[in-house]
């Protein structure tokens, strides 16, 4: 079922299992979204392709169909089997699909901390919208610490605060994002600029 505002994210690629890779590393890095795969840009094209966030497209699709995706540069990831910078498409948001898992997320997570921090150029988000911060300072404090993977006991020690007021406000922070594991928290933290992704 699509949430209200859910994010969408389209992986376009004719290799079935990366893209069944990838749908599985996106759907862990980001929980709250909708990711639809495409084999074609074709199946792309026969859906509503503007209500996508973002494209995650291989490098020969994007070659074949230029203009749709440079029209759209801000919002494709172009895979590419090579690291080295001079291989890949200039003027595009690259990834490099031949890494480890943990470096592959490790750039992913950079590249929206880049475009997305404090919450910049994301969808609407189906939180209720206040002129209030969604999050108190404290909230944020015990949000960062947990993003950086401190235990309770650490994080109640760094801010001067007991082990219980620490699981009261994880409780208050998962509550108000509706989040519910760790993983949709650190990238929360990150897409919103509470965090660093390289100190993760």
């Amino acid at each position: 079922m699509i949430m209200p505002n859910q994010m969408k994210i389209a992986i376009v690629d004719a290799n079935i299992l990366a893209t069944i890779g990838l749908k599985q590393i996106l759907h862990t890095v980001m929980p709250m979204a909708q990711i639809d795969t495409f084999g074609t840009f074709a199946e792309l094209k026969a859906q509503t392709p503007e209500s996508y966030a973002h494209f995650f497209t291989a490098t020969p699709i994007v070659l074949q169909h230029m203009d749709f995706f440079s029209a759209l540069r801000h919002k494709t990831i172009v895979l590419s089997t090579s690291a080295s910078t001079s291989s890949q498409l200039t003027s595009f948001h690259c990834l490099c699909i031949n890494q480890s898992e943990e470096k592959f997320v490790k750039d992913l997570l950079t590249l929206e901390q880049n475009a997305h921090a404090h919450g910049r150029n994301l969808p609407p988000h189906s939180l209720p919208k206040t002129d209030e911060p969604l999050l108190s300072q404290r909230e944020v404090e015990v949000l960062s610490h947990i993003a950086y993977g401190k235990t309770n006991k650490e994080i109640a020690e760094e801010l001067c605060i007991s082990i219980a007021t620490v699981v009261s406000h994880r409780k208050n922070i998962m509550d108000k994002l509706n989040i519910r594991n760790l993983s949709s928290l650190t990238i929360y933290a990150v897409m919103h600029g509470y965090v660093d992704v390289s100190k993760i």
